[in-house]
């Protein structure tokens, strides 16, 4: 189902859930869409912090505990009931307990980050308890009828609050999760080291993920305390948080919309089995057993999935994107087409790195400048991948200083270098799972052309500016390397050579000074081998600087203008491709014999006379 399809379909599922009880809905019925309409909102921000950010800070119904007692406490001690105020209120406590319970997250993951979570969630009764003054304690704590603008809300009127708090809340989540914004969420999920490489704070963007998810949590427990209108620590239990965790499993962590499937699911789930409420923490590990081996990817991922298969076999018609794709051909990569690059020089001196008792470097001096191509070569184990995880900030040098132009860069943070103007791709190749190709692509540019949050949310005129210029951008990137008839396919799905240049084409996006390319001639046909050659060099006549760190030999011997040539930690020798392959200390290394000329010779022949 496209966007032009979905979107208006739940427009009018929105109008019609809210006009409901005007036209006759039960009130059991009503009951059922405002809890699942709550539970959704959990869910929804697990999504976000788990789904789509990779975190697993299932601390949920804390927040959710937090919420409801902020909501109550400001209705019964200080007769606040204006629903945009204590709205208000809620928001900014959200935002603080966001901040302070995502501290773990910044130096914690995996499971240590849940265990964490989850003993929140426990000491729930005893927070209670100790603030008795404030929640009622075990007692619980009343909650007054809410007020809009002075006038109480009946029932009819909770029920359009609640139903339309979900709609405006899952209408911000889409467009957020939508935009480059939610693409940096992907990307940190995939791996840290990779959104430090595009320049992305990890430390500064967890933060905002575990914000954000808070905040659909804690309105969710204001509402919960105005629709019940009591509140107790019963009700925000060990089996809620599992409770949430099976709605995201199952409808899927990675939708915006599963949020509301899962919902829907454990809520109506819930109510036809309360005889068995003894048996709930079973109940639900049953569910997320089921969900871990049958629903990987949730309801609506199977859903996918199996719209993906009819399309596939010709039961359904190709969606639009898919289909202009099927039919392009290859194009070539173009030669050129770049802007000018302002590159600058890298200047590494007497560098050293020992991790414990090994010397991996050991006093290496070499310069990369603009407009040029500078190799660099060596046996495995030779510390090529150190130096050049030293040159982009992932290591610190024992010795030495790395500079970029006029700025020393050695010691900073990996992505205060990339903001500096350093780009990098991997050996094994990084992409984020659930990207186009040419978000992923574009996703190079996120600290370069940054449109804020609020643009994003409200779709503004900078956001659709920003999203056209990214977009082209990234399909000219594409098409430079000669793989743009890829751009809306899934890029984890491609072969290991097109990631390899959709690597390249994502470092270009970020408009770099430097480029450190490493080994990213591994696994490359021979068309895919042109494409890369034409790219690099592109680059360097456009004026950028080039590091590569290679194994293919005929290529480096190709497209270098320098070589440099490490050996057990050690610059060993240093040239034009011509002076290295005669070398005889390099060819020692490469071949065992001094007089092996004729062997990295035919290699380079052969190499220029297959292209």
């Amino acid at each position: 189902m496209t966007a032009r399809v979905r979107v208006p379909l739940l427009a009018v599922l929105g109008v019609l859930l809210l006009a409901g009880p005007f036209l006759g809905m039960s009130g059991y019925l009503a009951r059922t869409v405002m809890l699942v309409g709550i539970l959704s909102l959990l869910t929804s921000g697990l999504n976000i912090v788990l789904g789509y950010a990779g975190e697993l800070a299932v601390n949920q119904v804390f927040l959710y505990a937090v919420g409801a007692y902020v909501a109550a406490y400001l209705g019964s001690a200080h007769g606040v009931t204006d629903v945009l105020a204590v709205l208000a209120v809620v928001i900014v406590a959200a935002v603080v307990i966001g901040l302070v319970t995502g501290i773990p997250g910044l130096r914690l993951g995996g499971w240590s980050l849940a265990m964490v979570a989850f003993f929140m969630v426990l000491i729930l009764p005893s927070v209670v308890q100790v603030l008795e003054k404030y929640t009622g304690g075990p007692l619980g704590l009343s909650t007054p009828v809410p007020t809009i603008f002075g006038q109480e809300l009946g029932e009819r009127g909770i029920y359009v609050l609640i139903v339309a708090a979900v709609v405006v809340w899952f209408v911000i989540a889409r467009n957020l999760i939508k935009s480059a914004h939610g693409n940096a969420f992907l990307v940190l999920r995939q791996s840290p080291i990779l959104a430090e490489s595009l320049g992305i704070s990890v430390f500064r963007l967890k933060l905002v993920v575990y914000v954000i998810a808070a905040v659909p949590c804690a309105i969710g427990g204001a509402l919960f305390a105005w629709l019940d209108g009591f509140i107790a620590p019963d009700t925000f239990t060990f089996a809620m948080a599992l409770s949430v965790l099976a709605a995201s499993m199952f409808g899927g962590a990675t939708s915006i919309y599963g949020a509301l499937v899962g919902a829907l699911l454990l809520q109506v789930g819930q109510q036809q089995l309360t005889a068995f409420s003894e048996l709930e923490l079973v109940i639900y590990g049953v569910f997320l057993l089921a969900a871990a081996l049958v629903f990987r990817n949730g309801l609506t991922g199977l859903f996918r999935t199996l719209v993906a298969q009819a399309r596939r076999r010709g039961w359904l018609p190709a969606a639009p994107s898919a289909a202009t794709s099927a039919v392009r051909t290859a194009a070539p990569a173009r030669s050129g087409g770049l802007e000018p690059i302002e590159g600058r020089t890298l200047s590494c001196r007497g560098i050293g790195k020992r991790f414990g008792g090994n010397q991996a470097l050991d006093d290496v001096s070499i310069e990369a400048v603009p407009g040029r191509i500078t190799a660099l070569i060596g046996p495995n184990g030779s510390g090529k991948t150190t130096l050049l995880n030293l040159m982009c900030g992932f290591y610190t040098p024992t010795a030495g200083s790395i500079a970029l132009g006029e700025t020393v860069i050695s010691g900073l943070k990996p992505f205060k270098v990339a903001r500096a103007g350093v780009a990098r791709t991997f050996q094994t190749p990084m992409v984020a799972r659930g990207m186009t190709t040419r978000d992923f692509v574009a996703a190079g540019r996120y600290t370069e052309r940054k449109v804020s949050m609020a643009a994003s949310v409200l779709r503004l005129p900078s956001y659709r500016r920003g999203k056209r210029a990214d977009e082209a951008d990234a399909l000219a990137l594409l098409e430079l390397v000669g793989i743009g008839q890829v751009a809306e396919t899934e890029v984890s799905e491609l072969p290991l050579g097109t990631r390899r240049l959709a690597e390249v084409a994502r470092a270009l996006a970020a408009r770099p000074r430097l480029f450190l390319f490493d080994e990213v001639a591994s696994g490359l046909d021979p068309a895919d081998l042109e494409n890369l050659e034409r790219a690099i060099i592109a680059i360097r006549d456009a004026g950028g600087t080039v590091v590569l760190v290679e194994h293919n030999f005929p290529l480096v011997l190709k497209v270098s203008d320098t070589i440099h040539v490490l050996s057990r930690g050690e610059l060993i020798a240093s040239g034009t491709p011509d002076e290295i392959q005669r070398n005889t200390r390099v060819l020692e290394e490469y071949t065992g014999s001094a007089t092996a000329v004729t062997d990295l010779e035919l290699a380079a022949t052969d190499s220029e006379g297959g292209h």
